[in-house]
């Protein structure tokens, strides 16, 4: 069992503007992970693949992947293998866990 403390793990930035995360679970034997993922309005995160699937709640926000525009309360899974890219227009908070690290196919910009 593990217990992770708000105030014990802080917000890192990623390599994409306007998107930071804390990591709640990490396992470094196979790659899994559980985060959160917070936008700021207007931020996204480029095409990438999910070797593993990936499960995203939204916690609060909105979130656009492809077509679909989820909001707070929603659910998404990504099959294996499964790719998208991902913005929020007013930004949003996200619950992930993937089995295996996610690999980005788009450049940065």
């Amino acid at each position: 069992m593990s217990v992770v403390r708000s105030g014990e793990t802080g917000w890192k930035p990623l390599q994409q503007s306007g998107v930071v995360i804390k990591v709640l679970r990490s396992d470094k034997a196979t790659g899994a992970s559980t985060f959160l993922l917070r936008f700021d309005a207007g931020a996204r995160f480029p095409l990438h693949d999910h070797p593993g699937g990936e499960e995203v709640f939204v916690v609060e926000g909105d979130l656009r992947v492809g077509a679909d525009r989820l909001t707070a309360g929603d659910y998404l899974y990504t099959p294996p293998s499964g790719k998208h890219a991902v913005a929020s227009e007013g930004g949003c908070v996200l619950l992930v866990s993937t089995p295996q690290p996610v690999r980005i196919v788009e450049p940065r910009g």
